[in-house]
C-alpha cells in the first residue's frame, strides 16, 4: 500500500492541476493549474526510478541490480527547467493581456476573438 502512495500523489495533483486549469476562468489560477500538473509529472517520474537500498549511479564497482537509473532524474531536471520557462513566457504573456484589457479574466479577454 505504501508503496503506491507517491503515484497515488502523483495522480492527484494531476488531477487537481487539470480541474483548475479547466473550471478557473483567471488565467493565473490556470497557471498555477499547470504548475500543478508539471509537479504530479515529476512527483511521477521520480517515484518511478525510485529502488528500495539503491545506490547513485555515480559509484562504478556498485552491483548493477541495486544502481539507480540515472535516466529518470536527468528527464526530471529537464522538466523542471522546461516548466519554468513555459511557466515565464505564459505570465509575460499574461502581462502583456493585462495592460491591453484591464483584466486576467477570461471571459473579459474574449474581445480578442471580435
Amino acid at each position: 500500500m505504501y508503496y503506491n502512495l507517491p503515484f497515488i500523489a502523483a495522480g492527484l495533483l494531476i488531477i487537481i492541476g487539470i480541474a483548475a486549469m479547466v473550471l478557473k476562468r483567471n488565467l493565473i489560477k490556470m497557471i498555477m493549474g499547470l504548475s500543478l500538473v508539471e509537479a504530479g509529472v515529476n512527483l511521477f517520474l521520480v517515484a518511478t526510478g525510485y529502488i528500495d537500498g539503491g545506490i547513485a549511479p555515480i559509484f562504478t564497482n556498485a552491483p548493477s541490480d541495486k544502481m539507480v537509473m540515472p535516466t529518470v532524474q536527468a528527464m526530471t531536471l529537464t522538466n523542471i527547467v522546461i516548466g519554468i520557462a513555459t511557466t515565464a513566457l505564459l505570465l509575460s504573456f499574461i502581462m502583456v493581456i493585462y495592460k491591453k484589457y484591464g483584466s486576467a479574466d477570461v471571459n473579459d479577454v474574449r474581445r480578442l476573438k471580435e
